[in-house]
Order: structure tokens, then sequence, then C-alpha cells
């Protein structure tokens, strides 16, 4: 359903129809999808989450650091050994974008500016100060634009095989830190915009102009200076990012406490339907997992099976637990006798160590002669009794004052199977005569759940391992609604401990709102990423606030908003802004408001606006539109076609045409992007790498609401090969790296994988050595990553190499000089070693990089 575009403001409203339909409001289970009012005026809130008070370290946070660490996939990663560039130089896809350069002026608006009667002859333009000047070149920030230009001509700008978009990381973690304000923001009174560092400023009576809608609004006196140099000294005019502290409160009777009676808890929901070898393996890593959690988080631990046991930790030397029937939802009177009754259920891990300790020791394996997939498990309920929990009364008084857990709870799933008992189960098996009702009902239940969860502040991850199936389309909504994660393990070993770890330290702020703001100009499309379209009206506040408002499900640094825009025209201003602005509470209970407006000039000029395209940018956004609409294996493949159709009308409309040929050059200045979109489109995401639909389902809901970092590594893998001395060389991911006496680290997202040569793994002194160093890599590649990737080692030709093998472009079936030109390290091999090389590869049918692009009508674009 279209809405009909606003009127812009000073405009009369008319009843003229958008130039382009956007997609109807439709909200993907994995990553929902927005479509929000054809706006006059948009303006993005580039959110990263800082808090604005020294915290201490026990809290997770650096002392003196204005901001949690967060986890999300570093880029580029600070390597303990050094790694050596490429031959020659290579642009791979692994680089972080530039961040939008600011220039050092502004011009007044396009219009004539108004008269102001007050005796000041003009408004004085802030240039912008030395923050943004000195912005680190490497540095990712928080808004990633796919240019850093803008065409004035809408037929062009609009052609939507490449298109324009941002992603915006609201948690992001910025290396710099924003600037911090304690007072309230100055708001246009007509649109809602925050006054910044383009704002044009009339010094005489401290007016500002809005850069969006151009009214003139008072400061209250505030920016009346002598000279535009006083008003550098205002953050908000002399940055392009601040964050905001609120000084009112939401809440009445608030007093802000971090203390660990209401810090939010963590609650553990185990599946004690295991064999013993899963149950080992899961043992392990909840004792590792208590030993890693801060002493003042309180946790909680429930099991699930046929029923729900509660753990109390008023026992210190048994592992005691109050039972509750599982087959259907716990009544009012169940889980008021548990919240009122004498045991504890939350305690702060320090007083509870030992207990916790106790309790894992004590779990034991399932007994009966069951199936695993028949076994039955009411993770509903148990999910129910542990939102209860958390919860507890309804409200704690203690003196007058109310008491609130700071930022989001958190319950962790680990789940061995699927719901089989209980409020939103599956039959055992898909063969059930009843199974497709039962399992739609179940969605629905389940997605309502996650959807209270979210209400109540509460995020549901789900961690799921071994070979039982779980059933995903029935426990993803659960995740998605109340903006948790669902991810699959092979076993509960080392990986399910790691991200065991890496999901409950997340610090996730609650009560997020994004509103995105742009110039009159520019339409937004599409919103792809982990909220809802925010129904808000503030038109009693602001006139004509036009702001795109999405109510985000958790405020996380491994989150990312994908924004897909259009020119609504032609555009005759030499600039065109955006505003960014996320407005949430961070886990210490500020409410923050973090604004970041960013201004790109407009050019007539293809080839200029080209040059400032970030290939890696728009393939990322290109890959989230395109997965919002792969839901099944068979969309997969109609997914592939597009890519397809995508690079031979971007070659056609932006190409040059090959002089007597119906062949199409691809645009030299984005020669990157046609080799991210083959490495997507044959890649576990689109492609066949992946066997099981429900692989392909999680890895699909884990991207479109994945940060810029890991969604590029997902997209195409970064291929690193190991050098005598501990050195790495960066390499294009094509399988002309797979050298016999070489050692390969290729960094897939979700997977890492270490390639070991057979000349090289002969030598089984050398090859300890290389396997050390490799992974030594791959654990600082995903460091902080969430969730952390499998990281996987073999030798040349064994059966697990297809795993390596299938991710990197085969290249050797192309002729030397295209070969040497695209992997330039093949001119350091000896004729021996190249032929060596070129015999060990098996004939298959998959085309290379250049072959699929010319069998697309294009010639393929010179390498960097």
């Amino acid at each position: 359903m279209a809405t009909p575009p606003q009127a812009s403001p000073g405009e009369p409203n008319t009843d003229k129809k958008s130039p382009m339909t956007p997609a109807p409001p439709t909200i993907s289970p994995g990553a929902p999808r927005f479509t929000p009012p054809n706006l006059q005026q948009d303006q993005i809130a580039s959110p990263s989450i800082k808090n604005p008070i020294m915290l201490s370290p026990e809290n997770g946070v650096k002392t003196g650091s204005p901001v949690p660490h967060l986890s999300t996939p570093p880029g580029p990663p600070v390597f303990t050994s050094p790694v050596r560039p490429a031959a020659v130089p290579f642009r791979t896809s692994p680089a972080t974008p530039q961040p939008v350069a600011f220039s050092s002026g502004s011009s007044l608006p396009t219009s004539s500016p108004p008269h102001f009667p007050n005796g000041s002859a003009e408004l004085q333009q802030q240039p912008p100060g030395a923050t943004e000047e000195s912005m680190p070149a490497g540095e990712s920030p928080c808004v990633l634009f796919s240019a850093h230009k803008l065409l004035k001509h809408k037929k062009l700008a609009n052609v939507p095989s490449l298109g324009f978009g941002v992603l915006v990381s609201p948690g992001r973690e910025t290396s710099t830190g924003p600037q911090v304000i304690h007072r309230d923001p100055h708001r246009c009174h007509n649109c809602g915009a925050y006054s910044n560092l383009y704002s044009n400023i009339l010094i005489g009576s401290g007016q500002w102009q809005c850069v969006i809608c151009r009214n003139l609004n008072g400061s209250e006196g505030e920016y009346i200076a002598s000279s535009k140099e006083e008003l550098r000294n205002f953050p908000e005019l002399s940055s392009p990012l601040v964050d905001f502290i609120q000084t009112g409160n939401k809440r009445p009777s608030f007093v802000p406490v971090t203390d660990s009676r209401t810090s939010a808890p963590v609650v553990l929901v185990i599946d004690e339907c295991l064999d013993d070898a899963h149950l080992q393996h899961l043992q392990s890593s909840l004792h590792a997992f208590v030993d890693s959690v801060p002493p003042t988080t309180r946790i909680g631990i429930i099991l699930y099976g046929s029923t729900v046991s509660v753990y109390d930790f008023t026992e210190e030397s048994i592992a005691s637990a109050d039972v509750i029937s599982g087959g259907t939802s716990p009544t009012q009177e169940t889980l008021k006798g548990l919240i009122y009754g004498t045991g504890i259920y939350l305690s702060p891990m320090h007083a509870s160590k030992q207990v916790a300790h106790l309790i894992f020791s004590s779990l034991r394996p399932y007994k009966l002669n069951v199936p695993e997939v028949s076994r039955d498990r009411c993770l509903g309920t148990a999910v129910e009794v542990a939102m209860a929990i958390i919860q507890g009364p309804s409200v704690d008084m203690s003196r007058g004052v109310v008491k609130r857990p700071g930022g989001n709870s958190r319950i962790i799933v680990c789940a061995g199977g699927p719901n089989t008992y209980g409020p939103g189960f599956v039959p055992h098996s898909y063969t059930h005569p009843n199974y497709p009702h039962r399992e739609k009902t179940a969605i629905k239940w389940m997605e309502q759940l996650g959807r209270e969860a979210h209400q109540h502040n509460i995020v549901v991850d789900i961690l799921c391992a071994g070979t039982c199936p779980v059933r995903v389309p029935v426990l993803q909504p659960l995740a998605n609604a109340s903006g948790g994660v669902l991810v699959l393990h092979d076993d509960f070993g080392e990986a399910f401990g790691v991200n065991l770890q890496r999901a409950s330290a997340r610090a996730a702020g609650s009560h997020g709102l994004l509103e995105i703001r742009c110039s009159d100009d520019i339409l937004v499309t599409q919103v792809v990423g982990p909220g809802e379209e925010a129904n808000i009206d503030n038109h009693e506040t602001f006139k004509n606030d036009m702001a795109v408002s999405i109510q985000m499900l958790s405020v996380e640094e491994t989150q990312c908003f994908s924004i897909s825009m259009q020119n609504k025209h032609d555009i005759k201003s030499d600039f065109v802004f955006f505003q960014f602005a996320i407005q949430y509470s961070n886990v210490y209970q500020a409410d923050i408001a973090r604004v970041i407006t960013i201004r790109l000039p407009t050019v007539d000029s293809v080839s200029a606006y080209l040059q400032s395209v970030q290939d890696e940018v728009a393939a990322v956004i290109i890959a989230k539109r395109t997965l919002l609409q792969a839901k099944s294996y068979s969309d997969a493949i109609d997914m592939q076609t597009t890519i397809d159709e995508r690079v031979k009308d971007i070659a056609s409309k932006f190409g040059s045409q090959v002089p007597k040929s119906k062949l199409y050059r691809f645009p030299k200045e984005i020669s990157l992007l046609p080799e991210l979109l083959f490495h997507l489109r044959r890649g576990p995401l689109l492609g066949s790498i992946v066997g099981h639909e429900d692989e392909r389902s999680v890895l699909r809901n884990l991207f479109l609401n994945a940060s810029f970092d890991l969604s590029l590594r997902m997209i195409a893998p970064r291929c690193l090969m190991h050098r005598e001395g501990g050195t790495f060389e960066e390499l294009p991911a094509y399988d002309l790296a797979m050298q016999s006496d070489t050692a390969v680290v290729l960094d897939h997202g979700t997977d890492v994988f270490i390639w070991l040569g057979a000349e090289l793994a002969a030598d089984e002194g050398r090859s300890a050595a290389a396997l050390a160093a490799c992974r030594t890599l791959a654990e600082e590649l995903s460091e902080l990553r969430f969730p952390a990737p499998r990281i996987l080692a073999f030798k040349e030709g064994s059966s697990q190499a297809r795993y390596f093998v299938s991710r990197l472009i085969p290249a050797h079936k192309d002729p030397p000089y295209e070969q040497e030109a695209r992997f330039p390290q093949l001119r350091t091999l000896t004729i021996e070693q190249r032929t060596k090389l070129k015999s060990s590869f098996i004939h298959f049918d998959d085309p290379s990089f250049c072959e699929w692009i010319r069998g697309l009508k294009a010639v393929p674009p010179e390498p960097i």
C-alpha cells in the first residue's frame, strides 16, 4: 500500500501522486521492511552508543571510556603478526569504506534568503569544526553512504540496479567518541530537525535556520554571539556527531541507579533432553560462562523438558528447583506463588557462583529410549516463566522510589531440539497430518511471545546446537520479535561457549527510536533492519514533522539498518542534507539522543558520481535488498538471476559500449562491485554451498540485521596467506591461493577456514607453526564478532576442504594473462610451481568471474 506524498513545509497540501511507488509496508520475519510515507524532507539520526558518564570496569566498560565496548567484527583487524601487502596494489573487499569527507565551508540556501527586520545583516554559516576534519580516514563511522556525491538528474540517479542508500549502525562505537551535551537540544519548530554545524545562524538574535525545511527558529538567546567563531563553542555547531543527555525522564519518581539490584539480569533457559555427549560439552560451556560473568550481573537458571525447573539460589549446598508443569502456559496464581515465595531466582554472580557451578554439575543426560526429535520440550512455557521471573512483582517499591532494570534484560535459550510440548508446540514428525496447521499456529504464538518480551525490554537469544532439527521457522520469530538472534552450532562445544559468553555480555539499550530526515529532494523508499515502523504523531510539537520513525527492537553495536533512497525530482541545489537521530535509554538508565548530520554535494557529471561510489557499501545495500526477497531456496535461485540482470543494467546504463560490438565495458570507477556481487550469488547466502534450508534461513536473518563489517564478510570472504616469519599476505579470494606449500586463512563472516597445503602438511614442524599462526590470526579476526564464527582447520584434499574450495572464485580456468592481472602473486612463483598449481585443480562447471561477466554481455572491469 503506497502512501501519498506529504506537502512540504510552506506549500499547500495537494493530491499530486509520487513519481514512484514505494514497496508495500510488509514486515519480513528476518528483518522488517518499512515503507515510510513519501516525505518532502527526511533526516537521519546516526546512533552510536556512548555512555555520558565514567563507568567502572566491573560493569564491562573501560574506566574513562564514554562508551561500553560492544561486540562487532573488527575491520580491518589489528594483527599480532604484521600483514604484508599484496605484490601490487590490489583493492580487496575487507577494506572499510572511507567516511564522508566534510567540506570546509557551506553555501547559503539556493533560494533567496528571507529579510530579517531585527537589525542583523546576514545569517552566519557555521564552518565545520576540527572534529570532523580530524576524523580518521580508516574509521568506520555510524553512517556509511553508498556514494559521497549525488547525481542531480533524477532519471540517472534513480537507476534501480545501482541505487543510492545508507547504512546506519545505531549502536556503533566510534574511536574518537561523540561530543557530549548535558542539555536539551534545539529543534526546528516546523519539522523537528536538530540544529547542527550546517545551520545558518543569525548571530545578532541567536536565531538559526533549519537545513531540512529552511524554517527560522529561536534559540532562547543561546546562539547570540559577537562572531561566528564564538559559535564553535557549541558542540552541535562544530561537530557532525553529538550526544544529548536528556535532562527530563519519562518515568515519574525516577532515580538512576546502577547497583546489582537493578542491573539487567541474564536468565539461562536450558534444554534438559540432551544425550550424554552433548551434555558434557554443554556443561563445560556453562561452567566457563559462569566464570566469565561480571560479579554484579544477576543470573537465573531454568531447565525445561516436559516440565520447567526454576532453580533457587537460597540453597548453597544442593541444587534445588521449583517445578512447574510445561503442558500449558503458567497461570497467574502459579507465577504469583513463585515470585512472591521464599525462593531467590535471580542472584548476583558474586553471591551465586558456587551454587551455579553446583547446578550445572548436577545436570544428567536424558535416560528414556526416545529419539531426540520426539522428546518433550516445553521451550515456550520455559520462556514465559523466565519472563515472569525477570519482571518480578508489578512494582518494586523502596522508600517511595520506583526502580527498574537498566537496558534490556536477556533470556538465552540453550536448545538441542524443537519445541514439541506445551504452548507453541509442533508435532514430532513432519508427516503428522496436522503439521502445517500446527506449525502456522506455533509461529504466530512464538512471534506474539517475542513481542511481549520486547514490550518488557527483554531480549531472547536462542543458541541451538547438535544434530536434531530445531524447526527454525518456529523459533526464529521469537528471537526476531524480541530483538534477539537465533544461531545454529554443530555442537555445544567451543563456538557455542564463546557465543554464550558474548550474548550475555552484549550491552543493549532500550526504548530505541531512529528518526530519518532528509532534504526535500530526497525520498526514503525502503528500510531493512531490526525494527518496526513507529507510528508517532509529533504534529502538536512540530507542525510538519515528516521524519521516517523506526522503533528499534534493541540498541546494539552488532546491528545495522539499510536505508534506500531516491531523488524526488531533479536537484537544483549544490548540497543535500541528511540527519539521523536516535533516542534510547542506555544500560545505566540515561536517556540519550544521538544526532548525526551529513551534507553531500550534488553533481551533474556521471563520472564524478561513480568515482564517489563506495563499492563495499553499495554491495551490502544491494545484498540486503536482494536477500529480503530470498525467503526460500527457489527464491534464492531467482535472486541469482536478479543479480545477473542488475550487473548487466549497470554496465549498459553507466558503462560504455565497445566499438563495433554489443558488449559494454563495466565502469572502471566501480570495478570492485561486480566481483562482490559474484561472491554474493555463489556464496552461502544465495548459492548452494549451505545444504539445509534451516541453515540458509538463519544466515539470511543474521545478514539482514548485521553490521556493515559482518555483512561485508558474509558476502565476500577475506583471504590471507601465511608467509615465513609469521606474516600474512592479503590476496584476492581466488582458488589460485591454494598453493601446496602454503597455509591460507579464509574469513567468511560466520565461518573462518584454515587450509593447509599438502606439501606444507607433510613437514610436521612447519605445518604446526603455520597452523598455530593461522589459528591466532583467525581468533584475532573474530575476537569481538557476534555471533562468533566456527573456526575449521583441514588439509588439502580432505573431505572438509570442500567448504574452503567452494567459497573461492575458480580463477584457474582463466587464461594466464587474466590470472596475473587479477592475482599478481602468481608472478612470484616459478614455472615449476605454477605447473604444479595448475595440475592440482579438478575440473568443474562453475564459471570464473571473467566467464560470468562476459556471459552477461559485459567486459570485465580492469583490476585496480
